[in-house]
């Protein structure tokens, strides 16, 4: 019964939040399908996560390598979209390379080189997001905004890397000042867009996670990750 309870739970939660998503994205003049939802698996069962593809889910985030590597045949047979949206360790990039349809954290030149490659090897170009550190906060990974373009300019000569948009995460601090995180940073990602780098496509722009989607997707975000709205909170690992 109290299984049944949990997995109710989070079929529940997997619809609230895609609710939530639709009624942000149509107040911001978009449709509800304009906004995708990936739910973060990191550290989730897959009997759990079962729950959420059963209520609708789509697309997947995780944010280790290893661990995604582990849960790939499971994804891949439920018809899921599998992001990496964690810290990339240059070692772990063999692990995502024809696994993830979309790597979100890449910030670095040796990343991108890497990840070009690879892809090489695998005849395949890979999806990428440009992950920014749009608070220019020295303990976290991402470019900074004003070395962007010039990152851009260079991975646009990578024959097996494909840039879809960027990523980030903004300072932790309240929805109020994440709001002012997320409006930099689509003012940032027009600028690139207006830019026209060849090579470059600005389609995405992923931001917002369980505290703050909502106000990511009032600034514009085209893509949220939410884990805990939707599991509940992590284990300690």
């Amino acid at each position: 019964m109290e299984q049944e309870t949990v997995v109710s739970a989070i079929a529940e939660n997997y619809r609230v939040v895609r609710d939530r998503v639709a009624e942000a994205a149509v107040k911001s003049g978009r449709r509800p399908e304009d906004v995708r939802l990936v739910a973060v698996t990191k550290f989730v069962e897959e009997e759990r996560i079962a729950q959420a593809i059963a209520a609708g889910c789509l697309e997947v985030g995780e944010n280790r390598a290893q661990e995604l590597k582990d849960k790939y045949d499971f994804f891949k047979a439920n018809g899921q979209k599998i992001h990496f949206i964690g810290q990339l360790q240059l070692n772990k990039v063999k692990y995502l390379i024809g696994r993830a349809d979309l790597i979100q954290s890449a910030d670095r030149p040796e990343a991108f080189s890497e990840i070009d490659r690879l892809a090489g090897l695998h005849g395949i170009r890979q999806d990428v997001l440009v992950e920014v550190n749009i608070g220019d906060e020295p303990q976290k990974a991402g470019v900074a905004p004003g070395e962007l373009p010039e990152l851009l300019k260079r991975i646009s000569d990578m024959p097996n890397v494909r840039v879809k948009g960027m990523m980030c995460i903004p300072p932790a601090a309240g929805s109020e000042c994440s709001s002012y995180y997320f409006k930099r940073m689509k003012e940032l990602f027009e600028r690139i867009k207006g830019m026209n780098i060849p090579g470059v496509e600005t389609e995405l722009l992923s931001m917002g996670m369980s505290g703050d989607y909502p106000e990511a997707i009032a600034a514009g975000a085209d893509m949220v990750r939410v884990g805990s709205a939707i599991f509940g909170a992590r284990p300690r690992h």
